[in-house]
């Protein structure tokens, strides 16, 4: 059976249609109730438990393939350690492959719903990081990949994550599925909540560190939660800028460390990085503006980030104050999404103003430094504080329980994202108050993780086999 990803007859988002105020002229508003019995009536269409199902077709591509496509425009040199990085495990392998899941998921049941979707939504690509008034925040915190597209697509892939990071951590497959059903069922309930709000509570509605404590389950968890706020907190450019930098002839450099950082040897690099910082700051508001004027540029360095991102061109900036306060920037090539192909085009032409409007639009709070720009070269690309109290939990040796726990803040954390970029009344209508939807997406999630591993396999004797080469940081 196949299934169409042309929108059915429900809101659509900003981004599908003209932008307010010719937007009531497009789609009516319909009360929540209308709109919760347009969700019920997808369930005849596309079943719940449709959602359970996961079996590769007879003409599914070679996952290798796929990746090699997604290298495409990267830096060539930088490739090997994309694959070195991705074949540490499984759940490393699903953090580097956007793409191939992405191919994946197109081919699955859709309600045809979109919302302004993550569209790299695993598990350690949510955290913790400083709001503008120094507040922690937990939410999600990649958008690379942003666009609107089916929701289906986010939660099914956080799912998955939660189940390859369990047996990362050899946990049995029951206890992995329990962490993905917990996910999808806080997604589920918290969205129907928020169908009830006013958009502007929705808008305002933050889930930060001092509410993940309270609602932690017994001391234990909460003095485990509290330490991880804390060094979140510790997280900042006064903390970072030691150990990245150095003093060259009485000015700080940062420190070469090539591949992972260094200082590239081309021409005019001093002019084109202050063309592009110029461009940059048209994307700010007046009062982002004056504030950067009160710093100024001391060095840039290519630096090599995540997985996924590993082989695009991706910069930190280093500025100074008048009194010698540092700042860093993080200048990240933006290319488009790898939803695009299945879920159209963005409408923002620049690859970077796309990943900041939809950054924006899912966030409960963002960087007050976020912009884009465009590069003498064509190249887009979006701009960040580097590491701003970011972090991610710990999942590495993660115990069942709070793999578990965890779940549920991310499952509540991308309901809170998508009510705000898509109509949580639909889709909640479609998800019901009921145990169908997360049952269905936990055992897919458990499916596809065996698919994941296959295609992990697949890499290592692609490897093995000389077809792609892999660099890992034992190489280096």
């Amino acid at each position: 059976m196949s299934y169409s990803l042309d929108p059915l007859p429900v809101d659509p988002i900003p981004g599908d249609v003209a932008p307010w105020p010719d937007r009531r002229a497009v789609v009516p508003f319909r009360p929540r109730q209308e709109r919760l019995e347009v969700g019920k009536r997808l369930r005849t269409q596309i079943p719940r438990s449709d959602h359970a199902h996961w079996q590769p077709s007879a003409g599914r591509r070679d996952p290798i393939d796929i990746l090699e496509e997604s290298n495409q425009g990267r830096l060539p040199e930088l490739t090997p350690l994309r694959y070195g990085r991705m074949l540490r495990s499984p759940f490393a392998f699903l953090r580097g492959s956007a793409a191939l899941m992405a191919y994946d998921l197109a081919a699955l049941p859709s309600t045809g719903i979109r919302v302004q979707a993550c569209g790299d939504c695993h598990l350690l690509n949510f955290g913790l990081f400083a709001t503008p008034e120094r507040n922690l925040a937990f939410d999600l915190n990649d958008f690379d990949e942003t666009l609107p597209a089916p929701w289906e697509w986010d939660i099914k892939r956080l799912a998955v994550s939660f189940v390859t990071a369990g047996r990362d951590n050899n946990h049995a497959d029951a206890e992995s599925q329990v962490a993905a059903q917990t996910c999808v069922r806080a997604y589920r309930e918290h969205l129907r909540q928020y169908s009830h709000m006013n958009p502007l509570e929705v808008w305002y509605t933050r889930l930060d560190a001092e509410t993940i404590i309270g609602l932690a389950p017994n001391e234990e968890a909460r003095k485990f939660r509290r330490q991880v706020a804390e060094k979140a907190r510790r997280r900042v450019i006064e903390h970072i800028f030691p150990k990245i930098t150095t003093l060259v002839g009485g000015r700080h450099r940062f420190a070469d460390q090539p591949p992972l950082l260094y200082h590239p040897a081309e021409p005019d690099w001093d002019a084109r990085i202050r063309e592009a910082l110029e461009d940059y700051r048209q994307s700010l508001s007046d009062d982002r503006c004056r504030l950067l004027d009160r710093f100024q540029l001391e060095d840039v360095a290519v630096k090599v980030v995540g997985i996924g991102s590993v082989g695009t061109r991706c910069y930190i900036a280093l500025f100074f104050s008048e009194d010698n306060h540092p700042l860093i920037l993080q200048i990240k090539e933006a290319r488009r999404s790898v939803l695009e192909p299945y879920a159209g085009p963005s409408s923002y032409e620049h690859q970077g103003e796309r990943v900041v409007a939809g950054q924006r639009l899912m966030q409960s709070s963002s960087d007050i430094f976020l912009g884009w720009l465009k590069g003498r070269q064509g190249l887009d690309f979006y701009v960040r504080q580097l590491r701003d109290m970011k972090m991610s939990f710990p999942v590495e040796g993660i115990s069942e329980v709070r793999l578990q726990r965890y779940a549920e803040l991310c499952g509540w954390t991308l309901a809170r994202a998508h009510a705000k970029g898509g109509d949580a009344a639909t889709i909640s209508g479609y998800l019901g108050k009921g145990d169908a939807f997360d049952e269905a997406v936990a055992e897919f999630a458990v499916a596809y993780a065996d698919q994941v591993e296959r295609d992990h396999a697949a890499l290592v004797e692609a490897v093995a086999t000389g077809r792609v080469e892999a660099l890992t940081e034992d190489d280096l």
